[in-house]
């Protein structure tokens, strides 16, 4: 829990501090003069002497944001040879750009970001295939478990290499959301028998890429070697005699090809609501033994399954996955691109009822992910870290009163119409934001905790 809000403060801190010092150097550029650089609301904590530019620099009681307040005399009386340094008399353009310059700083983090994991690599999953859910999309469209993901199309002719496990999820999100086929072209683990296969995304009702629609598309996960982990004391894994390192090689005389196949065919033993003994042949110390296990029965949402209360010890093959210099920067763009295109699509769907406001996630649903990404490394967390960004970044261009990009719809008017929005529009308007806002980060905190106690 420690490490979590640890990580949060953190995350948190870098992409408040980025945002604001966009704003901050595109204001001082322009001539403004910046009062107070403050990371966080509320009550001052910390303060720093004023600059040589007479800008005070704080740190604040509530980390959920930031500001840079500059003069203006909206504000209040600007003495006379300081109005030339107010943010209200810069031109249309000038105000325009400091405002953009936030969200931008985000977005140009982001790509940063995402190229520097390119370029440093990381060890990823490799995009070897478990076994598929019996009845979705990926067994009909004749996945097995060993599969190896080459590459994706989705004409049949363009062909782009995946990488990695993360690599074909992502592609896999982006046809969902695209509500498009995707194109594979597999092999086996030795890269032999190369076939091409089509999964049908484009029938599936729902362009969420959440739990639902993943059991769908009926992927299996990542090929795991079938060999017991630990053993949960007093369960029936332990009382079949059961021990780690057994590999399972058949349950009830079917061969096992893989961790996903077992835990299916474990959960499938449940006869009249009654557990099915299974028969299990494993190799131990190179000899073949024979135990018979049965499972427990429990109630998961709306259906009975059976579990044997083992661990498994196998772990996925992995490939690092780097790039050069210049190819990381253009794949931190890439990244950068797509993943803003697909955060405006799930937003406009989530505004139409097309997809669901359960995909709005709050702080402790950020937290949680922080931590997990460090714990799996420094690549892993930058990744997350740009894609936060990414999300703040886009967020914050929303055409919203209270947000940037509330801001940039008040100099369009401006703009095109050659007056400022009255100040009656504007306070009418920033109340109308206020609401919309509070509504959304109320729903993700609505999410964040039926997530934690498992209501979704």
């Amino acid at each position: 829990m420690l490490s979590q809000v640890l990580y949060f403060l953190v995350t948190l801190g870098i992409l408040i501090v980025i945002h604001e010092w966009g704003h901050y150097r595109v204001a001082r550029a322009c001539g403004v003069k910046v009062l107070r650089f403050s990371v966080g609301f509320g009550r001052v904590l910390l303060r720093r002497r004023k600059s040589p530019e007479g800008t005070e620099f704080t740190l604040s009681a509530i980390p959920l944001g930031g500001y840079v307040r500059m003069l203006d005399e909206s504000d209040g009386p600007v003495a006379p040879g300081e109005q030339s340094q107010a943010f209200n008399r810069k031109t249309l353009w000038q105000r325009a750009a400091i405002v953009a310059a936030g969200p931008a700083a985000n977005l140009i983090l982001a790509v940063l970001l995402f190229a520097a994991v390119g370029w440093i690599g990381r060890e990823e999953p490799k995009a070897l295939l478990g076994s598929p859910v019996a009845g979705g999309l990926a067994e009909r469209a004749g996945l097995r478990a060993g599969d190896l993901v080459q590459a994706w199309s989705t004409d049949g002719e363009d062909w782009q290499d995946v990488r990695s496990m993360p690599d074909f999820g992502w592609q896999l999100a982006q046809a969902v959301a695209d509500k498009r086929p995707l194109l594979l072209s597999v092999s086996d683990a030795a890269g032999h028998g190369r076939r091409t296969v089509r999964l049908d995304t484009d029938t599936l009702e729902s362009r969420d890429f959440d739990e639902k629609t993943m059991g769908r598309i009926g992927l299996g996960g990542v090929f795991v070697e079938p060999v017991l982990g630990r053993m949960v004391q007093g369960e029936p894994a332990e009382a079949a005699g059961l021990l780690p390192g057994d590999r399972v090689l058949r349950v009830n005389d079917e061969p096992v090809p893989d961790v996903a196949w077992f835990i299916q065919r474990v959960r499938r033993a449940v006869v009249d609501n009654q557990a099915e003994p299974l028969r299990l042949q494993v190799l131990r110390d190179g000899q073949s033994l024979e135990r018979v296990v049965t499972p427990r029965v429990e109630i998961a949402g709306d259906q009975r399954v059976a579990r044997i209360g083992a661990g498994f010890d196998a772990r996925p093959a992995l490939v690092t996955v780097h790039y050069g210099p210049i190819e990381s920067v253009r794949q931190g763009l890439t990244r950068t691109w797509e993943l803003s295109a697909l955060t405006v699509k799930t937003l406009g769907r989530m505004l139409v009822g097309e997809a669901s406001v359960k995909n709005l996630s709050g702080p402790l649903t950020i937290a949680k992910a922080a931590d997990q990404s460090a714990s799996l490394g420094l690549a892993a967390f930058l990744s997350f870290l740009a894609a936060v960004s990414v999300s703040l970044g886009v967020l914050n261009l929303l055409p919203l009163p209270m947000l940037d990009g509330g801001h940039l719809m008040y100099y369009l008017f401006e703009g095109l119409s050659g007056r400022p929005v009255s100040e009656w529009w504007h306070k009418q308007l920033q109340r109308a934001g206020i609401a919309v806002v509070l509504l959304m980060m109320s729903l993700a905190l609505f999410n964040d905790l039926t997530r934690t106690l498992g209501l979704h």
